[in-house]
């Protein structure tokens, strides 16, 4: 853990303008958000291409160099995908290999709450977000495009790359490219609390005895595991379930507990 906590810079692209409160640019806030979101959207200018291209992938922060660095530290994004997909050719383009790398923004973003008010012009989500800026490349070292596809595979479930059969054989490694970001800088954005009003809808008696006001939590619930077709594995491995249950308890409480955890105190989105 770093000795202080980190905060990526806030760059005039980065910067989160309105309601400024709810925004939080530390490393460990802005990670943690990116590390346990199942989605990325990656977005990228394509060349000849009058707009941005936008693709879901899966990925994960970490670090070759220093595995056990923390979430607060300073980390790479690492991404997965086909080998010849747009954006894996285009980071082989001379253009790209010359400068940096392929400029990127990836977003990340979770919904924990519906917040109902008296007026649909104050209800508002619970959600945590966060924006990542920087620059990808092709990871070409075997030992690192190892290590990030280990650390990706376990980020969908915990241990799998080893309950699995492994390592990738020559066709897997061919056919499967990732792409490390190295980041510029990021932001977060975080709401959390129940619903706020105007003052004149909080003084109409008749409106608060008629409108349902609160939160609805939301939260993503890992179901029973269904075996495969060709599945001879008696009962769910324990890693599989023990990670199950866990994901579903913590979702659950961190949805409902946000409902009183107050981070904002302005009212809107």
């Amino acid at each position: 853990m770093p000795l202080r906590e980190l905060q990526y810079p806030a760059e005039p692209y980065s910067r989160v303008n309105r309601l400024r409160d709810r925004g939080d640019y530390t490393l460990e806030t802005i990670h943690q958000i990116v590390n346990s979101c199942p989605m990325l959207h990656v977005s990228f200018q394509p060349p000849n291409s009058p707009f941005p291209a936008v693709l879901p992938m899966i990925g994960q922060m970490g670090s070759f160099t220093r595995p056990s660095a923390d979430l607060g530290d300073v980390l790479d994004l690492y991404l997965h995908g086909y080998v010849s997909s747009r954006i894996m050719n285009l980071t082989r383009s001379p253009n790209s290999q010359e400068q940096e790398g392929l400029p990127v923004t990836v977003a990340a973003s979770h919904l924990d709450g519906l917040v109902l008010a008296l007026t649909p012009n104050s209800h508002s989500y619970n959600y945590r977000s966060a924006v990542l800026f920087g620059h990808a490349t092709l990871v070409t070292d075997t030992a690192e495009k190892l290590y990030a596809m280990e650390l990706i595979t376990n980020s969908v479930v915990p241990n799998r790359w080893s309950n699995s059969r492994v390592p990738p054989n020559a066709a897997e490694m061919q056919s499967t490219s990732v792409l490390k970001v190295k980041i510029n800088t990021g932001s977060a954005k975080i709401r959390t609390g129940g619903p706020h009003d105007e003052r004149g809808d909080m003084e109409d008696e008749g409106l608060l005895d008629w409108v349902w006001t609160g939160v609805v939590p939301v939260y993503t619930v890992m179901g029973e595991p269904i075996a495969g077709g060709y599945n001879r594995v008696g009962e769910v491995p324990g890693y599989l379930e023990s990670w199950r249950q866990e994901a579903n308890q913590g979702a659950e409480e961190y949805a409902k507990e946000a409902v009183g955890r107050e981070v904002a105190k302005k009212t809107g989105e």
